[in-house]
Order: C-alpha cells, then structure tokens, then sequence
C-alpha cells in the first residue's frame, strides 16, 4: 500500500545507521508499511528532498502523504494512530 492510499513508506538507503535502526524496531512493530531504496530509485530521492529542504535526509516516512524527517518509532506510531490507523497491527485476542 503507498501513501497515497494511506499507507506507509520509509524512504532508506545503504549504510545509514538511522535508517537500519529505524527499520529494525519497525520490522518488530506490527506496522504495515513499504520500504523504498532513493539510491535506487530516483523518484523516491526526489520526494526526499522536497521534503528535507533539499537534502537526501533519511530515514524519511511517508504517513498517509504526511512526510516525517528522520522519525523516533515513537513519532511514527503517533501519526500512524492519527492519520493512518488501519496499518496498526490487530491485537491479538486474549487467551482463555
């Protein structure tokens, strides 16, 4: 799912300490989101910098077409809850 149906996107590239410790505590989150490489995509490398006053800053976040610059997992699941809820993980049911 993009953003632009509501989705998530991390915007990443190889060797950032940010993005790889960003990415790690999402893949243990439950969030849904899409992760796009902007070394190999020039498109994605172009959004960044529309929204980094020009720089290359990642990890950037796409929320629901909110983009966050460089976000604590904190501030992601924040405007998750607002702008996007229906990527929160299900809750599990309770055990009986």
């Amino acid at each position: 799912m993009t953003e632009e149906r509501g989705g998530m996107v991390v915007y990443w590239r190889p060797g950032c300490p940010y993005c790889m410790k960003l990415r790690l505590r999402l893949r243990f989150s439950g969030l849904t989101y899409t992760e796009v490489n902007i070394w190999r995509d020039k498109d994605a490398a172009a959004f960044v910098r529309s929204v980094a006053d020009g720089n290359e800053t990642v990890p950037t976040v796409s929320v629901a077409g909110r983009a966050l610059v460089n976000p604590s997992k904190r501030q992601l699941v924040r405007a998750v809850t607002e702008h996007a809820p229906h990527l929160l993980p299900a809750k599990a049911a309770p055990e009986r």
